[in-house]
């Protein structure tokens, strides 16, 4: 297959975790990236490899006027976008309570607004092509949330939401939506890329401070591995019929299974009551 068939990714989030994993391995094999991040540079060793098919660009997906003109760049070197990757985000752990308002607005703008700003900014050149993918990077925090996570988890959980809607709404234009809940892995996201409260109240250390301690103990011991997402993940990409939902690991796998089985349960017991408010 010519360079010229190969898939066009954009990743947002490229330098680091599994941005950075993603981005590899598309390149290993054959494809064509525009990686982005807020720091370009730290691609150039990325970029210096694969100069015929790699293209690092800044992007801030906060910053509505940059989503913008990273598209047209993208667009202009290569010609088209075959797969977004909304990788872009970091963590919070802290009770709601605990959480600074600032806390709060960063951490939905990057997880929530920037990704759904990115999705619409692309949405014209994947809409022109007839074609498109576009995954969105949750966790398994945004399907059944942790204690502690109630502001990461919850804009995971509206990405979901979105996602669901935006799969129906882009199906007859030809593009397709996948949304990505990894478990624990083996990236930076405990460390660097967690945010963390200033400080911590005596009363949540029964509940927070338990989930806290448990990212902690596992801290480069994760079960799951980068490079066998990223490989999944490219599988998804060029299936003909991709999932809605890919749950990555047995810890997420697990917890998926248990909150399914927890919502059967409590539909059960409560569907008198539910079935019985209808107008008579």
């Amino acid at each position: 297959m010519s360079i010229q068939n190969k898939k066009v990714w954009f990743i947002t989030g490229s330098s680091t975790g599994f941005g950075r994993t993603l981005a590899e391995t598309v390149l290993k094999n054959g494809d064509r990236i525009i990686a982005t991040a807020r720091k370009p540079e730290q691609l150039q060793d990325l970029i210096a490899q694969y100069p015929e098919t790699a293209l690092a660009l800044r992007l801030d997906v906060t910053e509505k006027a940059e989503i913008k003109t990273t598209i047209e760049q993208a667009v202009a070197k290569f010609g088209q976008i075959d797969v977004l990757v909304n990788n872009a985000g970091y963590g919070l752990i802290g009770a709601l309570e605990e959480v600074s308002d600032e806390q709060i607005k960063r951490n939905f703008d990057t997880n929530l607004f920037g990704a759904i700003d990115v999705i619409r900014a692309m949405l014209p050149v994947m809409r022109s092509q007839q074609r498109g993918h576009i995954i969105n990077m949750s966790a398994i925090a945004g399907f059944t949330n942790e204690l502690g996570f109630s502001i990461y988890g919850g804009a995971k959980f509206a990405l979901e939401g979105v996602s669901e809607a935006l799969q129906g709404e882009v199906a007859p234009l030809g593009i397709k939506v996948t949304i990505v809940e990894p478990g624990p892995f083996r990236t930076d996201f405990i460390g660097r890329s967690l945010d963390r409260v200033e400080e911590q109240m005596d009363a949540y250390q029964d509940t927070v401070g338990k989930f806290l301690n448990f990212l902690n103990n596992i801290e480069g011991k994760q079960p799951g591995d980068p490079q066998k997402a990223a490989e999944a993940i490219i599988q998804v990409v060029n299936s003909p019929n991709p999932p809605l939902r890919l749950v990555l690991g047995k810890y997420a796998y697990t917890k998926f299974r248990q909150k399914i089985e927890s919502l059967t349960t409590e539909l059960d017991a409560w569907e008198a009551v539910a079935a019985n408010t209808d107008f008579a």
